[in-house]
């Protein structure tokens, strides 16, 4: 049987083919209403007005599209919602002279309700207190009323204390003699009769039976 073969088919490309391109065509257009395609439907065109030449209409008064409406703000008026802001951190933090919570002594305040005793205070000195020229109580050199150097004078009786002698006190030594930590007592086992000793023996071997399981017992509890 002879063998038959498809050549592919190819795909066409714009660039090769000959005819004239989109622009080539001058077909009316369908936006505006100049030069309007008349089989087509025309739409109502709008344009904008142009600007005045006079200075006073060149300064735009009026707010544009974008400027903010208050939502608090309704057709019949401010709402009359509550609303609450937060203030910002002041930069100086000296401004502030709340005391602190320690700074209080409520333990200070007399009880409401009982009575008052009465209080004094002392006036501040007045202006006047330079001009004053009466001494002051230490600028007065009166000699002394304790002891027997006044001459004029009846002094009273006045003793006096000695020190501790070191010969003839209580705490004197005379005897010389050791305490009783300084002796060192002799073992009776060298004078006496030597009294019996005991010893006690390590094990050298398991215990078992009822021993052992007494000991297993002790050490449990």
């Amino acid at each position: 049987m002879a063998e038959t073969t498809t050549k592919p088919k190819s795909i066409p490309i714009a660039a090769k083919e000959t005819g004239p391109g989109p622009g080539r065509y001058a077909l009316p257009a369908t936006v505006g209403y100049q030069k309007h395609d008349f089989t087509k439907t025309m739409r109502p065109a709008y344009s904008f007005g142009v600007r005045l030449e006079n200075p006073m209409f060149k300064a735009g008064f009026s707010p544009g599209p974008g400027y903010f409406i208050n939502s608090s703000i309704s057709r019949y008026g401010k709402d009359g919602t509550p609303s609450y802001t937060i203030l910002g951190r002041q930069k100086d933090l000296n401004a502030f002279k709340t005391p602190a919570p320690g700074t209080y002594s409520p333990e200070k305040v007399h009880p409401q309700g009982e009575r008052h005793a009465p209080a004094y205070s002392m006036g501040s000195r007045t202006r006047f207190r330079k001009s004053d020229t009466v001494p002051a109580p230490n600028s007065y050199s009166l000699p002394t009323m304790l002891g027997s150097r006044i001459a004029t004078q009846r002094a009273a009786a006045s003793y006096s204390m000695t020190g501790r002698a070191k010969t003839g006190s209580f705490a004197e030594d005379l005897a010389k003699t050791p305490g009783p930590c300084r002796y060192n007592p002799a073992n009776p086992n060298l004078c006496k009769k030597k009294q019996p000793a005991y010893s006690m023996l390590g094990r050298s071997y398991m215990p078992g039976g009822r021993r052992r399981k007494i000991e297993i017992f002790h050490r449990q509890s």
